[in-house]
């Protein structure tokens, strides 16, 4: 594995010869940001700015995404080792906040035993009850068939409306959204969220692997779906800790959120309230 630069981007090199890029954030102890589906590295970069003050922000773009490569075939193993690429060249060790689809891919990175010191997700995104339906299990490759036949527009929909449960009024708004090209453009990575995510259901083994601290953040305004996850989710791993951000939402406001993570890496403190 090797870190360097390109034409000013600082990169690292993943087992499989992918090479993954990131930015640099602050000087402290070293934190990873894993953005969820639709984002690149510049969704979870007003946080990384907010933490800059007590933490070296990794802030990176998932494969296929951004400035970072692309290796076929998929699979979460490759992104898990993308993640120890990071963690090595931040000197072996580090923190991990996940954001939406990206939790699920932290707490897999911190249940394979990676080496992570403390762990923060934000609303991930599984489903503990029955009020919804599982995904199907063909929807990665139907996605995938979408982005072959160069039908991006028909991938973005078909997971904003099954995946992230948008309504069709929603949906049909968001064609015109000034952002929409940048939503096509990683359209081939929904196929990675699908498989990522699965069922959607929260796996039976998952949590009990995860003995890393962990700090599960969720707005007050969350979706109930999300409120309940984040809730199963601080019970279920080892040493959890559940903090409810007051009038936030699921998307991530960055001076509150920060306030949270700062509190429970910087500040250490965990343990259960």
């Amino acid at each position: 594995m090797t870190v360097g630069q390109e034409t000013g981007e600082r990169v690292v090199e993943s087992a499989d010869e992918t090479v993954i890029g990131f930015d640099l954030f602050g000087d402290g102890p070293p934190l990873i940001a894993v953005g969820g589906a639709f984002n690149t590295r510049s969704a979870t970069e007003p946080l990384a700015r907010e933490l800059e003050d007590v933490l070296t922000v990794i802030n990176y773009d998932r494969r296929g995404r951004g400035t970072s490569g692309d290796t076929p075939p998929y699979a979460v193993e490759r992104e898990i080792e993308d993640l120890d690429a990071l963690v090595a060249a931040a000197g072996g060790r580090a923190a991990l906040f996940g954001y939406s689809s990206g939790a699920i891919l932290a707490l897999r990175a911190a249940a394979a035993g990676l080496p992570i010191s403390d762990l923060v997700v934000y609303d991930p995104p599984f489903v503990v009850d029955d009020s919804v339906p599982a995904l199907p299990a063909d929807l990665p490759d139907e996605l995938a068939a979408l982005v072959t036949a160069g039908r991006r527009g028909d991938a973005v929909e078909l997971f904003q409306s099954q995946v992230i449960g948008m309504p069709e009024a929603v949906v049909a708004r968001m064609r015109q959204a000034p952002f929409r090209p940048s939503l096509e453009a990683i359209a081939h990575t929904l196929v990675y969220e699908a498989i990522l995510i699965g069922d959607r259901r929260l796996p039976s083994d998952l949590l009990p692997a995860v003995g890393t601290p962990t700090l599960v953040i969720t707005g007050e305004n969350s979706p109930p779906l999300l409120r309940s996850a984040a809730e199963a989710v601080a019970a279920g791993v080892a040493d959890g800790r559940l903090v409810v951000l007051a009038g936030q939402s699921h998307d991530i406001a960055p001076a509150e959120t920060a306030a949270a993570v700062k509190e429970f890496i910087a500040g250490g403190d965990h343990g259960s309230d």
